[in-house]
């Protein structure tokens, strides 16, 4: 017979695309700035693609670097690479952005009932703690704590980060639920590390890991109290 599993004490959060809307806000900036640089047709999709691919290798190349200072030089080599010049305000631009990127429409109503239920909500995420503030405070109070890069000094998927949160939380790994979008940083340290998952798949072009499955995939956040109702974690 198979054990139902323990409540989980805290759940815990990726920010950008799961809480907030990332890939929105993302989109609009590019195409702003590569409006600015004279591009009459600017291919955002194709920018971002460059930019994400610079930024989580500097994400993992040591030594740490600030994620402002990641996202500047991102820029700096996206630009380059597609022929264009890098102004200082350009990396400018895209940090002071992020914090102001607002969450998904069913984030506030779904962290309440996740608050109402007695969960203890909790966000880790690969951004520095100044950028991150004007995110949560649009989130309404709900949030409990806010684990970033800065303060594991370690970028997803590094084990660091995630392991420098359980240790803040004070829990063990049977205890967390972790709830994220991003497949290749999030739910490869699930794999690796045996914490629960569950993946919301939002409709993106990101594909899971073949060789994982999560807990579960939901289309976004307000399909989550149907799902701990599920497993007997919900008191309605």
């Amino acid at each position: 017979m198979t054990s139902t599993p323990p409540r989980p004490r805290w759940l815990t959060f990726d920010c950008y695309g799961t809480l907030i809307q990332w890939d929105e806000g993302l989109l609009e900036c590019v195409r702003q700035l590569l409006e600015r640089k004279g591009d009459t047709a600017p291919d955002a999709d194709r920018f971002i693609g460059i930019y994400d691919r610079h930024e989580h290798r500097l994400e993992q190349t040591p030594p740490y670097r600030s994620f402002a200072d990641i996202s500047r030089l991102s820029m700096s080599l996206a630009l380059e690479e597609l022929g264009m010049p890098f102004e200082a305000h350009d990396g400018e631009q895209l940090i002071g952005r992020i914090g102001q990127m607002p969450p998904f429409p069913e984030v506030l109503p779904t962290l309440k009932w996740l608050k109402d239920q007695g969960f203890k909500l909790c966000i880790v995420s690969n951004t520095d703690d100044e950028i991150i503030a004007g995110n949560v405070a649009q989130l309404g109070g709900y949030i409990d704590r806010v684990i970033t890069a800065q303060q594991a000094r370690a970028y997803k998927p590094d084990h660091r980060l995630f392991l420098h949160a359980h240790k803040q939380l004070g829990i063990a790994i049977d205890e967390v639920l972790h709830i994220c979008a991003s497949p290749h940083l999030d739910l490869e340290a699930a794999r690796d590390m045996g914490f629960r998952c569950v993946w919301i798949d939002r409709g993106t072009k990101r594909r899971p890991l073949p060789d994982y499955t999560p807990d579960a995939t939901l289309s976004d956040l307000s399909k989550v109290p149907d799902y701990l109702r599920s497993k007997g974690w919900a008191n309605e």
